[in-house]
């Protein structure tokens, strides 16, 4: 079965960075479109970024310029590495597959706390 285990998470002060990764199995990765969303508490998902298998890579608005998606797919390996980051960037950020609009497989999620 699909597996997606995300790691990477912690607290950092505003203005720190963080790099997530997510290691991918039971799937042929390089064939998926894998994403990153976040839920912030007390809110729902939101979708951060996303790339397909050919490298190409999307941000949503707030995180362009801080957020860099990667993948290995040789390693079957997502990545998410997020500079000056911000106290709304804060959440719990899940590594998942995107297939027709739709986030089909998940991971369990990693914490970011954005704090002093």
């Amino acid at each position: 079965q699909v597996q997606l285990l995300e790691s990477g998470g912690g607290l950092v002060q505003p203005g720190g960075s963080l790099r997530l990764s997510c290691l991918a199995s039971g799937l042929t990765f390089s064939n998926y479109v894998m994403a990153w969303v976040r839920q912030a508490p007390g809110k729902g998902p939101e979708w951060v970024s996303h790339i397909h298998g050919d490298f190409r890579p999307f941000y949503t608005e707030s995180v362009k310029g801080r957020f860099t998606i990667s993948r290995d797919n040789a390693k079957n390996t997502l990545f998410l590495e997020m500079n000056n980051l911000k106290p709304d960037d804060a959440g719990l950020y899940f590594c998942a597959t995107l297939s027709d609009y739709k986030f089909a497989y998940w991971g369990q999620g990693t914490q970011v706390t954005v704090s002093t």
